[in-house]
């Protein structure tokens, strides 16, 4: 019996046959055009390059760090590719207002990333009372990323494709004592079950996944104490610090047409910890 295999959906490909996979490489995105939030700095900054290393033009996002924002604007065309940059600052909620400008601005957007977040570790907010803290995550990160989400899944699911990546924390899960753990746990959980929930209404068109990282080290790892240095190499299995080019790499392939079979997914990248 000859069985037929059903077109792909839920994949950001621009063009209209498919190439065989041993006619391209591996995670692939040349042709695409990919927004990242929070680009400037960090893990946003190493998707966008990473991003544009594989061919993708790049919308970069920032809210305050315009000078950090040009100068990653300046790599990605070193690289070959385009990168048009977009400025507003979460603070001001008007999420949908803001996505219909980047749409109507880029025109067809093929991934989006949702990496923008609050830094409540090393930024002044560190000092605030913890109510405080609650309620600009959720309004940054998770409101942030609910709106924006659903904004390009509307649109991406009237084009007929598109590839949506979210940023949860691989402990939200699993617990860790102390009050920065109990915010962001609550505040990357409602991002980890709300990722599953919007795979399965923005099928089969888009695909919705969520990277859970562990330790990273971004700004806080950077300057992290010598007792927490010895925690995370006792924690992480690899014994060393992920990298923001850790994630990157994976983010990469969670958007390409390498893992059109993947969707509704929270993947872990945390150097092998299980607890």
């Amino acid at each position: 019996m000859i069985v037929k295999r059903p077109p792909l959906k839920g994949i950001s490909f621009v063009g209209s046959q498919l190439k065989n996979s041993s006619e391209r490489p591996f995670a692939d995105l040349t042709g695409l055009k990919a927004f990242v939030t929070g680009a400037s700095s960090g893990i946003g900054r190493a998707i966008a390059l990473e991003f544009a290393r594989a061919g993708a033009d790049v919308l970069v996002h920032y809210a305050r760090s315009a000078t950090a924002a040009e100068a990653l604007a300046r790599e990605i065309e070193a690289l070959g590719r385009q990168a048009s940059l977009f400025r507003h600052d979460f603070l001001q909620g008007r999420f949908e207002e803001f996505a219909d400008i980047v749409w109507k601005r880029s025109g067809q957007i093929d991934v989006w990333v949702n990496n923008a977040g609050v830094d409540l570790l090393t930024g002044p907010e560190a000092k605030w009372e913890f109510a405080e803290k609650l309620k600009l995550l959720w309004e940054i990160d998770v409101a942030g990323t609910v709106i924006l989400t659903r904004a390009a899944m509307q649109r991406m699911k009237l084009a007929g494709r598109g590839v949506i990546l979210n940023i949860g924390w691989d402990q939200a899960d699993r617990g860790m004592a102390g009050e920065s753990a109990e915010l962001f746990s609550a505040a990357k959980n409602a991002i980890m079950g709300f990722t599953r929930s919007a795979a399965m209404t923005a099928a089969p068109e888009v695909r919705v996944n969520c990277i859970a990282p562990g330790w990273i080290q971004t700004a806080w790892g950077e300057t992290a104490s010598e007792e927490w240095q010895s925690r995370v190499m006792s924690e992480t299995p690899l014994r060393r610090w992920g990298l923001p080019e850790d994630i990157a790499r994976l983010a990469r392939f969670l958007v390409s047409l390498d893992a059109s079979y993947i969707t509704g997914q929270v993947v872990n990248a945390n150097g092998g910890a299980v607890r």
